[in-house]
């Protein structure tokens, strides 16, 4: 039987390349995503300003809780916190007495900012610091004053500064002209590098008797070890050496490795779940297009286990010579994903890609496993049934589905349902994500196992009006009533296209318009100013006459437990003037540095202790004194500004919102003067330059819907090319091009209409809980409708297209029999 199915691979190429392609870019997309997967697990961040230190100090970047599993059953877990963790200063003093560490330098890091320079990633430190990148001066001196800076080479040339250069650096404190003194001989690939004075850099930095890092030189072999003991006492202190020292210089290291991990994970198992549903709708239109040829088979003696082996060998030798290739393809896509990642600022651009083999044989392998168990289960119906009744069937091919086809897709049906109504009580993105594209590939499933039945029911409604058209609209109502099956294939693959593209769009748009519609109504002041705003900024504008209140807002992220909770830190003073937070219960006047206020929905309640660990791993214990309804746009918790502020890497206000009498943009701006490069926005420009930065599910899952299109094409294309005995008799009857034209014409409309009308069932069902759930039930799903136009004249562009290329090619010589 493998050498009939090697036989059949030969003479059927255009049968198969449907089912090639569609395995290759499955092999592809799970390859990709594997790379991302493998990159979060394994991948090291590069050291760059610790390089040259062997062995680096720092704090604990992981916040740790042990969780009760049951039947006395406990587990330690462990979460990234957001930002980085200091270590006391006086720890530099007892290692450099070990007799096996030749020196040991320290490092203060605070935000530090210059014209010309980066919005993110420009970091203030003391001279001190220098040796742990091996720095050298190449022009000028170090500083020495509290005024005098020294930049690393790159940075220097970008914001065009040299040794005498006079310039401003915006701190934390305050917006601080400086002097350039010198320039170091090599500069930073992923950040800039501002070095004071020791002492000065230390007030800068606001961390009294505390370092963010400690680097030693060893004189000996055992200066690691040696360290690590004289530690063990020292809660909070890790010793990293090689590729672990770029964790503790750059602490949203673990935050990527974990957002890479659980991106390629979902990523990788969606994309393997809409791989096998379109690997089977083509294996499963490849063997219907081969009935006679099973049929015959069957009649002269084969039995239906030898055709199953024959198809099943067919499968792995496709599975091998698609898998392969298509696994080898996914390495490079799995770069392009990484630096997609980079781009958007999600990964760290020192987090290189890690190319294993190990996601290119598991796609191979899975590709080669998908293939053979869709091509089994689609030949099973075609194999089961007796010789006679093969032939019988193959000719009048009815529209007959198996008891266990119609159970499996009520079963389908039910969880697509049940997991639909399960996003009415999910609140958080995370949660409902996944689960949102969960329920739309379930309810796709269904339809594509119910499918033959909805097409027919579909054509019934949609024949009415094709009567109008006498011959191409007739001649497409009796096509589409005798091959369900085939509509169905067809309209399987559009209808996933246009509920998981909807999806995708509008998941975000939804949450994006509902938050952006709790913000404008819980904005009250007049005037927002911004971003990285100094605390000199808010004593200059609050001495602005008319202003009232300015209030200053700082985001963050906390942890309780092990749960991540968004943070809005502003100052309490006159809150009420600024924002309305649309409190439902307790009072928002009592917050203070040990209470907070929380979002509804998240399970807290009034009177509630909290502990959280702060962004620093600071520990921290709070009341909740309020319960506000706008946590979508305002943060999961509110807390005091203080008791945030002095545990963030960047300390500088996102925004400052002024509220006052007769107050002017100009007067705003004069008063910041001091501060260049903030801007002054009134309420509604605010709003409407407030929006999320670029997401990731645009680019990860635009993947799939690219992998969906590629096989609606496919599949109309393999179901043109099997109708040429039928094209053949239609000309032979006297039919001409134009007419069998205008009825494949007619027949794609009927698919992309029911496609449309299933997709946008499923869509807008699934979005409309979806919205239920993360807004809480104050706002509904946010449909845009020049993105829903463009969605749908993609989904009838593609299938237009897929219909008119290959019609083209079996319509040259329709009159001659193949």
């Amino acid at each position: 039987m493998l050498g009939l199915a090697l036989a059949t691979l030969r003479h059927r190429r255009a049968g198969f390349a449907g089912a090639f392609v569609a395995l290759f870019c499955a092999a592809a997309l799970v390859c990709g995503c594997g790379t991302l997967l493998v990159t979060g697990l394994v991948g090291a961040v590069r050291p760059e300003r610790y390089a040259a230190a062997p062995i680096v100090v720092s704090g604990d970047q992981e916040v740790h809780a042990v969780v009760d599993k049951g039947k006395g059953k406990v587990k330690e877990k462990a979460k990234p916190i957001a930002n980085r963790a200091w270590v006391p200063a006086a720890l530099a003093e007892r290692v450099a007495a070990l007799p096996s560490v030749r020196a040991v330098a320290t490092e203060v890091t605070f935000p530090a900012l210059l014209p010309g320079g980066p919005d993110r990633g420009s970091w203030g430190h003391g001279w001190e610091s220098a040796p742990l990148a091996g720095l050298a001066l190449a022009a000028g001196r170090a500083p020495a004053a509290d005024d005098e800076v020294v930049v690393d080479a790159g940075t220097a040339a970008r914001a065009h500064l040299s040794p005498g250069s006079a310039t401003v650096v915006r701190a934390p404190s305050g917006t601080l002209g400086v002097r350039v003194v010198g320039v170091t001989a090599r500069g930073f690939d992923s950040q800039a590098a501002v070095f004071f004075s020791t002492g000065r850099a230390r007030t800068l930095a606001g961390h009294d008797g505390l370092v963010s890092a400690i680097g030693v030189f060893p004189s000996a072999p055992s200066a690691a070890a040696d360290v690590r003991a004289l530690l063990a006492g020292a809660p909070g202190a890790l010793v990293r050496t090689g590729d672990d020292r770029g964790r503790a210089e750059f602490p949203d290291a673990a935050g990527a490795g974990v957002r890479l991990v659980s991106t390629g994970a979902v990523l990788a198992g969606t994309s393997l779940l809409v791989a096998l549903l379109i690997v089977v709708g083509t294996f499963g239109l490849s063997i219907r297009q081969r009935q006679r040829e099973i049929a015959v088979l069957r009649a002269v003696a084969a039995t239906g286990r030898q055709v199953r082996k024959m198809i099943g060998g067919e499968a792995l030798v496709l599975g091998l010579s698609a898998g392969i290739p298509g696994a080898a393809a996914g390495l490079p896509l799995g770069g392009w994903l990484d630096g997609r990642f980079v781009a958007l600022g999600v990964v760290p651009a020192n987090l290189p890609v890690v190319f294993s083999p190990f996601p290119a044989l598991a796609a191979a392998a899975v590709t080669l496993l998908a293939g053979w168990v869709a091509a089994r289960v689609s030949a099973r119906r075609a194999t089961a049934i007796r010789p006679v009744e093969a032939l019988g069937e193959a000719e009048s091919k009815p529209p007959r589905l198996a008891p266990a086809r119609i159970g499996f897709g009520v079963l389908a049906t039910a969880g697509a349902t049940v997991l639909t109504a399960l996003l009415t009580v999910l609140h958080s993105d995370q949660a409902s994500t996944p689960v949102c594209f969960l329920a739309v590939l379930l309810w796709c499933t269904a339809l594509s196992l119910l499918g033959p039945p909805v097409a027919g029911a579909g054509t019934a409604v949609l024949s009415l009006p094709l009567r109008a058209s006498r011959t191409g609209g007739w001649l497409a109502v009796r096509h589409l009533r005798a091959g369900a099956h085939r509509l169905a294939s067809v309209v399987v693959p559009l209808t996933l296209l246009i509920a998981m593209a909807c999806t995708i769009l509008f998941t975000q748009a939804t949450t994006e318009h509902a938050a952006a519609a709790q913000r404008e109504h819980g904005s009250t002041a007049d005037f927002v100013v911004g971003p990285h705003a100094p605390a000199s900024a808010a004593e200059a504008l609050a001495a602005v006459p008319g202003v009232r209140t300015v209030t200053r807002v700082l985001h963050s992220q906390v942890r309780d437990g092990l749960t991540r909770r968004g943070v809005q830190a502003v100052t309490p003073e006159r809150l009420a003037d600024t924002l309305d937070l649309g409190v439902t219960a307790g009072d928002l006047d009592r917050l203070a540095d040990d209470t907070a206020a929380a979002a509804d929905g998240l399970g807290y309640r009034l009177g509630q202790r909290i502990r959280l660990t702060l962004a620093d791993g600071t520990p921290a214990e709070v009341t909740v004194v309020a319960l506000y309804g706008r946590g979508l746009g305002f943060g999961d918790l509110t807390l005091a500004h203080h008791l945030v502020a002095a545990h963030v890497d960047v300390p500088l206000d996102d925004e400052l919102l002024v509220r006052g009498d007769g107050l002017t943009r100009r007067s705003l701006t004069a008063a910041l003067r001091g501060d260049p490069g903030l801007g002054v926005l009134d309420r509604a420009s605010a709003a409407a330059t407030d929006r999320s930065g670029a997401q990731i599910g645009y680019v990860t899952l635009g993947l799939i819907i690219t992998f969906v299109a590629i096989a609606v094409v496919n599949t109309l294309a393999m179901g043109i090319a099997d109708r040429r005995h039928e094209f053949t008799a239609l000309a032979l009857a006297g039919a001409t091009r134009r007419q069998i034209r205008r009825m494949l014409g007619w027949e794609t409309t009927v698919a992309v209409t029911l496609a449309t009308a299933l997709g946008l069932a499923v869509a807008l069902t699934v979005l409309g809980t979806y919205a239920e759930g993360i807004t809480r039930g104050t706002a509904g799903a946010a449909v845009p409708v020049p993105e829903l136009a463009l969605v749908l004249l993609g989904a009838a562009s593609l299938a237009a297209l897929g219909t008119w290329l290959p019609a083209r090619t079996t319509l040259r010589r329709p009159h001659r029999r193949p």
